[in-house]
């Protein structure tokens, strides 16, 4: 052994043997001394393992018995989380027969608004008069598709009412129009003008048609059966139409070999058509003010406790009736349900109009 090693390890044993009164101290007395010191602080160290190791066994224990009895008495014990997880990830014990929790409480079902569940009510109304080729201005389009608009508004419909159209400004409207309606409208159009028919199918003539010939028809009107498919197409489940477009006009004396007024108008279930006179058949002008066809149709409108069937087909006799025969409407239906008129609330949407 080094030298310093040496005089460092007498000074520890001379330490230790200060005590007992020794001037020199044997090599067994000093190591004894150490040893005890040794096993005084193992005995400690394992003691306190022990006490330890019992408390988790009571705390265990406890908690355990704690658990049980409440998931028996149908009350619920949070278990704490661990260190690092989440505060809202615990354990819950949950007796069977108790409804579980999954978030707060529902709020209670509100009544359905019969007009949210019979879907929008949307309507375009176009009144066509003033034709370059007419031998005059039409005067009761424009004051039937202005009276009519609002007695639609007035039953609860989004209108959207043109006057004096070209092919342009009714596409745009008819755009608009379409744009609107959801599964479940009611879509109704309404049209005041001059029409023809080519090869069994009704155009409504803009004002800004130039028609000489049939060719001339399919490029500057615009066809109604199409039209009428597109609101299926877009998912309204009523598709009403009202057609006073069956008047003498300057195109069909040009369209030789081709029939008078309008072609039988058919549609998928859900259409209602009523048109101011029959298949075939043409109106006389009016000389001023709304026509009677619009007159009466807005007073069955009216009528309190009618489907909108029923009003369609009152028009038809009380038109018929007024003219003494010589104007008889038509009315076809492919209805599958009793829309009314008077369903809706008396507050109407904000009024647009297309030019």
């Amino acid at each position: 052994m080094p030298q310093p090693q040496r005089a460092a390890f007498r000074s520890k044993f001379a330490k230790a043997c200060q005590p007992r009164g020794l001037s020199v101290c044997p090599l067994p007395i000093a190591v004894g001394g150490i040893m005890r010191t040794v096993k005084f602080a193992g005995a400690a160290a394992l003691a306190f393992v022990s006490l330890t190791l019992a408390s988790a066994d009571i705390i265990r224990t406890a908690v355990g018995q704690q658990f049980v009895a409440g998931a028996q008495n149908g009350t619920q014990v949070a278990m704490a989380p661990s260190r690092g997880a989440p505060a809202d990830d615990r354990r819950t014990a949950v007796r069977a027969d108790q409804p579980e929790r999954t978030g707060p409480a529902a709020p209670a079902a509100v009544a359905a608004d019969p007009d949210v569940t019979t879907g929008p009510r949307l309507a375009l109304v176009i009144g066509n008069g003033t034709y370059p080729d007419g031998d005059g201005p039409l005067v009761a389009p424009i004051a039937d598709a202005r009276a009519v608009a609002a007695e639609l508004r007035d039953k609860g419909f989004d209108v959207e009412l043109g006057e004096n159209l070209s092919k342009q400004g009714m596409e745009r409207a008819i755009e608009r129009f379409g744009a609107k309606i959801t599964p479940g409208a009611t879509a109704l159009l309404y049209f005041s003008g001059h029409g023809v028919q080519i090869g069994r199918e009704s155009y409504l003539i803009p004002v800004s048609a130039q028609i000489w010939r049939a060719e001339d028809v399919r490029r500057d009107a615009i066809g109604l059966e199409p039209l009428v498919a597109e609101m299926n197409a877009r998912g309204a489940k009523r598709k009403l139409v009202v057609l006073d477009a069956a008047r003498r006009n300057p195109f069909e004396r040009r369209l030789r070999g081709f029939s008078s007024g309008l072609a039988p108008i058919a549609g998928p279930e859900g259409t209602l058509v009523l048109t101011a006179v029959a298949p075939g058949k043409i109106a006389e002008q009016e000389s001023d003010g709304t026509s009677v066809f619009a007159r009466e149709l807005i007073a069955q409108m009216r009528a309190s406790g009618l489907t909108a069937e029923e009003a369609f087909n009152r028009t038809r006799v009380t038109v018929a009736r007024s003219t003494g025969g010589t104007q008889v409407p038509a009315v076809f239906s492919a209805m599958t349900d009793d829309f009314s008129f008077a369903a809706a609330a008396e507050t109407g949407p904000t009024r647009q109009s297309a030019r």
